[in-house]
C-alpha cells in the first residue's frame, strides 16, 4: 500500500498510535530478543505474539498477561520467568520526546489530541513511568475498549464519542492496515514509516512551521 495522503482540509482530532509512533514498537522488538534468546525464528515468534494477543483475548481485556504469557510458551517452546519476559518487552517502549513535543504543539493550536492504541494494560504502567497520559486530552486504548483497530467499526465509535466528523480527524499508525480501515472511514491518515517521511506528510496536511 502507499503513503498517500487522502484530504489536506482543518483537522480538529489528532490520535496517535502508542507502539511505533509516540514510543518505539516495544511489543515487537522485545519479542525480537525473546525470540534471539531462545533460539527461536525471529519473524515466526514475533508473529505468534500478536497472534496470542488477540486469540487469547488479552489485547480486548478479557485475560491476564498471565493468560498470554502461559499460551504463548505453551505455542513456541519459550522459556523464561514471566517477569523477566514482561521486563525485555516494557523496557522497550522508549518515548519520542520529539513527537511528545508535537503533540505539545498541537494542544496549543486547540487541536484535540489523542491515543488510539491496541494496547494491554501495559501502557498504564508505562504511564507510571513516564508520565505521558498528561499531554493527551483522551486515550483510546483496546484493552478497556474491548475493541481493537482490526475490527473497522472502532473508527466509527471514536468519531462518534469525539462528536467530530471523521474528515476532520487525523490518525497516525505504523500498521498499514490500521492506516488503510481509518481512510475506510474517512479519516485523514498518515502511514508512519520514519521521522522524516512523517513530518513531510504531516506539514502537508497540519502546516506547523513557520
Amino acid at each position: 500500500m502507499d503513503n498517500k495522503i487522502i484530504g489536506n482540509g482543518k483537522i480538529d482530532v489528532v490520535l496517535f498510535d502508542f507502539g511505533g509512533v509516540i514510543a518505539e514498537e516495544g511489543f515487537r522488538n522485545g519479542l525480537k530478543i525473546i525470540a534471539e534468546a531462545n533460539g527461536l525464528d525471529e519473524e515466526d515468534f514475533i508473529q505468534a505474539g500478536f497472534d496470542v494477543n488477540y486469540s487469547t483475548g488479552y489485547i480486548l481485556g478479557k485475560v491476564s498477561e498471565e493468560v498470554f504469557w502461559k499460551d504463548l510458551k505453551e505455542k513456541t517452546g519459550v522459556k523464561g520467568d514471566n517477569a523477566d519476559l514482561k521486563a525485555e518487552i516494557s523496557s522497550r517502549f522508549l518515548l519520542r520526546n520529539w513527537m511528545i513535543d508535537l503533540v505539545k504543539k498541537l494542544k496549543s493550536k486547540n487541536i484535540i489530541v489523542g491515543i488510539l492504541s491496541d494496547q494491554t494494560d501495559m501502557i498504564d504502567r508505562l504511564d507510571e513511568q513516564f508520565d505521558f497520559y498528561r499531554w493527551f486530552d483522551h486515550i483510546f486504548n483496546s484493552y478497556y475498549l474491548g475493541k481493537g483497530k482490526r475490527d473497522i467499526s472502532l473508527f466509527d465509535d471514536i468519531a462518534l464519542t469525539l462528536k467530530t466528523k471523521p474528515d476532520r480527524m487525523l490518525f497516525i499508525d505504523d500498521d498499514p492496515g490500521h492506516v488503510d480501515r481509518a481512510r475506510r472511514k474517512g479519516w485523514k491518515a498518515i502511514h508512519y514509516v520514519d521521522r522524516e517521511s512523517f513530518e513531510k506528510d504531516f506539514e502537508k496536511i497540519i502546516p506547523m512551521r513557520g
